[in-house]
């Protein structure tokens, strides 16, 4: 390999210095945080304290390439070991990328995780009664081996004056052996347990000390780390960029008081390096006045972020569709129920967004069968009536169909052309619903993601409702807002069936109007919820066979659709052949994810039309479809579903008449986390307090799913506990907005940098 293959990858470590004033020739050096700059890093590094200095990393592939004024030295060198380091380094470099430190600054916000105690040594007399609990002993090996049973394992003993602790590893490497040879004395912390010789711990973390080695005076920083990214390298990683960086504060003196805040530099340095006089507890519990700083910057960023992206769609232009006119009215007058209120209201918000020259970004979100459709069909005649276009765009084809055959059944009656678009129609169908929409002869467009190729050209576009909204990225959405006349934007209509609790609609949908249908139509019959252990499996099936009998449908879930020996889930097709078999004069049928869209179409139209009783299905059924009949929903494997999946589920019963049942079968042993959801689902059909319980399980980041592909979450505030900061957060971002347009853009650059744009769309 030619040298000069390494140029794009010194290149790449040396843009993220800013700092760095040399200028990259033919023989640059590579830039990291680990490699100290100058001799003044190099005696700062040295002088940090105790919990900073780790074991230096024996061959470390991270060290930097020195550049020798020696140049006949340097020549000297062989390509091989040049692309070597090379390669290694860059390696390191992709594992930090993914941990999101890529600039001196983010190794400087890379806080710690949680501190460990390594100030203290228990003798291991008095370590074996704390079992259960992580403990830091140090002694004598007097025995190392390699057992081969149960399977192959390195086992140490450790000896002091008062006992012995084995020391147990199960994945080790040949030199540990020497490492660890008998007569080292080895300072090992972990999680002591009484195993059958005695005292244990598995997988310690330990070092090769002297004896008489200090000890650390102050907690120890445990960061958030990755696959061969060892504690020692992040650490000093850290350090050196400390060394690098001007912490300064990005808040005046007058307004940290105001807010009573501590400063920006001495927070960071107690974080990283907490002095030994520190109050432990407010440390560890992230109590601290050093942490509360962190989560006031993070949620002033975010803050700051969402609400001038909020700004720059308000400054776009957009089609103002004031009338709402003939067919509006006849729509409304032609329907066979009421609004409630609640559907009155948030129409009522959506018509006054789209009077408007600017795009509305509005998130419409109800509970299961609140009546959102009819809602985002109400917006789509709006649209209509001023003489634009609407799109509505689906995640899956079931669920497009569903729209399509509801909202087509409102509105073609009134002399609406609507076309279906979704990429399993054939290039022939497909063309002729691309030349409606072209030619702006369809005036609503219902389909799947492919509305947003860029064969479909719409002539009018003035309205783009996206249902389940949280299934599409940042890039899809935008694609389709973008189709759309030079120079306007379409307005948007969001729509998710999962409750968003008020703290997050405060912070991460900050840049979104929100509307909430907080009332289910009258009629509804409450879904009664039970959780059944898997061995009860032939009581559930007489279930089944009572309800087919009785003239009533149902669903069966399973999670899987191919075998997994260890998630042990029972596969929608096995489920299928053995339902068949036990209920012979039921027809039951099967849709799941690998079927063709013809297979899939007709076995739900069989089942809409009551021609099969019994549908097993995987989750492709989870939001969308509408069989009032079925009154029965079985849940297999309930403990793998989360929260909202699971209230998504059960959501497809209880749409009729008929009196309607859940049944969530387990199987044990649960953990305490599968516990709390089916008790959950046990004892709630409020779908915002099951919200509200999946947040807190769950936390943001997972809980809102593909919103934040791209998007920069909370790393260190709690959206439950940091509730009064949040509310500070947002009226110093209105206020910095108005008065203070330099410190928005250093706070941003500090805490968000590139990730600022995906908060655009």
């Amino acid at each position: 390999m030619n040298p000069d293959t390494l140029e794009p990858i010194r290149t790449q470590f040396s843009s993220y210095h800013p700092y760095t004033k040399n200028k990259l020739t033919a023989k640059p050096t590579i830039l990291h945080p680990m490699a100290a700059e100058d001799q003044s890093a190099k005696t700062n590094a040295d002088n940090a304290p105790s919990g900073l200095h780790e074991p230096a990393i024996t061959a470390s592939p991270i060290e930097t390439e020195k550049t020798s004024t020696k140049t006949a030295a340097k020549k000297s060198k062989t390509t091989a070991s040049k692309v070597n380091n090379g390669s290694s380094a860059s390696k390191i470099s992709e594992k930090l990328a993914k941990l999101g430190l890529r600039k001196d600054m983010d190794f400087v916000l890379h806080l710690p995780m949680r501190y460990e105690d390594e100030t203290e040594i228990v003798n291991m007399r008095d370590a074996s009664f704390r079992g259960g609990s992580s403990v830091q002993v140090e002694g004598i090996v007097s025995e190392c081996d390699i057992q081969y049973r149960p399977r192959r394992q390195l086992v140490v003993t450790i000896a002091d004056d008062t006992g012995q602790v084995v020391l147990r590893f199960l994945n080790f490497y040949g030199n540990q052996t020497k490492q660890m040879a008998v007569g080292i004395r080895i300072r090992a912390r972990g999680e002591l347990r009484h195993g059958f010789f005695g005292a244990e711990m598995v997988h310690p973390h330990y070092k090769v000390v002297n004896e008489g080695a200090p000890l650390p005076t102050a907690l120890t920083p445990v960061y958030p780390s990755g696959e061969g990214l060892p504690q020692a390298l992040l650490r000093k990683a850290i350090v050196n960029a400390m060394t690098r960086v001007h912490c300064h504060d990005t808040l005046s003196p007058a307004r940290l008081s105001a807010l009573g805040l501590q400063d920006f530099e001495s927070s960071i340095r107690i974080l990283h390096n907490p002095p030994s006089e520190v109050d432990q507890y407010s440390l560890i519990e992230r109590e601290h006045p050093a942490w509360e700083r962190m989560k006031f910057d993070e949620l002033l960023a975010q803050q700051l972020s969402l609400k001038r992206a909020q700004i720059s769609r308000r400054s776009k232009g957009a089609n103002a569709l004031p009338l709402v006119g003939e067919l509006s009215n006849a729509f409304l007058l032609n329907l066979p129920f009421s609004l409630t209120k609640a559907q009155e209201k948030v129409l009522a918000e959506i018509r006054a967004d789209l009077r408007e020259a600017f795009p509305m970004q509005r998130l419409l979100q109800g509970d299961v069968g609140s009546g959102k459709t009819i809602v985002a069909a109400l917006a789509a005649a709006q649209a209509i009536d001023n003489g634009f276009q609407a799109a509505l765009m689906a995640p899956t084809e079931i669920l497009a169909e569903q729209h399509f055959r509801k909202i087509a059944a409102w509105l073609e009656p009134l002399g609406v052309k609507t076309a279906w678009l979704t990429g399993s129609l054939k290039k022939k169908e497909k063309d002729a619903a691309n030349a409606l929409i072209t030619s702006g002869e369809a005036q609503l467009v219902i389909g799947t993601h492919a509305l947003i190729q860029d064969s479909v050209q719409f002539k009018k576009l003035g309205l783009v409702i996206v249902d389940e909204q949280h299934r599409f990225g940042v890039s899809q959405r935008l694609n389709l807002a973008n189709k759309t006349e030079a120079g306007k934007v379409p307005h948007q209509l969001m729509m998710s069936a999962t409750p968003i609790p008020r703290t997050l609609a405060m912070t991460y949908y900050a840049d979104l109007e929100v509307s909430v249908i907080d009332e289910l139509p009258p009629g509804r019959t409450p879904i009664v919820t039970r959780v059944i252990d898997q061995n009860r499996r032939d009581e559930v099936i007489a279930r089944v066979q009572a309800a087919g009998q009785e003239g009533k449908q149902v669903y069966w879930v399973c999670p899987l659709i191919e075998e997994s020996e260890t998630l042990q889930l029972q596969t929608a097709t096995d489920t299928h052949a053995m339902l068949a078999e036990a209920l012979p004069e039921l027809r039951v049928g099967l849709v799941h994810g690998r079927l063709k869209p013809a297979e899939k179409q007709a076995t739900m139209e069989a089942f809409i039309r009551n021609e099969s009783q019994v549908l097993v299905a995987t989750t492709v059924i989870e939001v969308g479809v509408d069989v009032p009949n079925a009154s029965l929903m079985v849940i297999e494997h309930a403990e793998r579903f989360g929260l909202s999946q699971l209230h998504q589920l059960r959501g497809r019963v209880g749409r009729g008449a008929a009196a309607s049942a859940c049944l969530l079968l387990y199987q044990g042993p649960l953990g305490g986390t599968a516990k709390q959801r089916l008790a959950t689902m046990r004892e709630s059909n409020d779908g915002f307090e099951i919200a509200r319980k999946d947040l807190e399980l769950r936390g943001p980041g997972e809980f809102l799913g593909a919103r934040q592909s791209g998007e920069a979450m909370l790393r260190f505030a709690n959206l439950e506990t940091d509730q009064w900061l949040v509310e500070k957060a947002r009226n110093l971002a209105d206020d910095l907005l108005k008065n203070d347009p330099a410190t928005v853009i250093a706070h941003l650059e500090r805490w968000l940098g590139y990730k600022e744009e995906f908060l655009r769309v």
